[in-house]
């Protein structure tokens, strides 16, 4: 199975690195919950150990929207844990360092059925899983090795879904919280320009 949107994502367990620790987890661990899966290629690079930071910083926010992340890349989990001890733990403003999982994908099974995984490289590219508590893929980016991912437009993208789910309503481009959305419906075809324009 390969993940896209609107279908299940690929189940998968593995170890992780999560406060101090090595343990097991499953995606389906995770059920009930949203869930950011992001891949990164490795780590002791440069631009990956300022996306888990950044996360990481905000982890308050995603936890309010109840939404775990759950890091992955093919590193052993002891990869993790002499990376996180080293660097990361530095460069975050919390106790323990990062707070959420860093999944190992040895080989990189996982990153392949997310469509994800560099042959030539042997590494996972940046891919980022929105994925809801039903354990349904909404949303997908790839970006490649050399580019950093927004945490805010993530955590825009699961306000978003999570408005959509619970309203019906659709979101347009740029959409946040006390913005307008649109009900979608026969009404409504070609009718959007009378009740939305660019900016608002």
């Amino acid at each position: 199975m390969i993940a896209r949107t609107g279908a299940p994502a690929p189940e998968f367990t593995t170890k992780a690195f999560h406060q101090g620790e090595v343990k097991t987890v499953s995606l389906a661990d995770y059920r009930g919950k949203w869930v950011v899966l992001v891949f990164y290629p490795a780590d002791f690079t440069f631009v990956c150990p300022c996306e888990l930071a950044s996360i990481a910083q905000r982890y308050d926010e995603f936890e309010a929207l109840n939404t775990e992340v759950l890091a992955i890349s093919i590193d052993t989990v002891y990869a993790h844990q002499a990376w996180h001890d080293a660097e990361l733990a530095y460069m975050v403003e919390r106790d323990g360092g990062i707070p959420y999982p860093m999944l190992s994908d040895l080989g990189g099974p996982i990153g392949m059925m997310y469509n994800v995984f560099d042959e030539v490289e042997r590494v996972n590219l940046r891919g980022t899983f929105l994925i809801d508590p039903d354990g349904v893929v909404q949303a997908m980016q790839v970006l490649n090795a050399d580019v950093g991912r927004s945490v805010d437009e993530t955590l825009r993208e699961i306000k978003a879904y999570q408005e959509s789910r619970e309203t019906g309503q659709v979101m347009p481009p740029d959409w946040e919280p006390g913005k307008k959305t649109l009900t979608p419906g026969a009404d409504l075809i070609g009718k959007v320009h009378d009740v939305w324009k660019v900016g608002e």
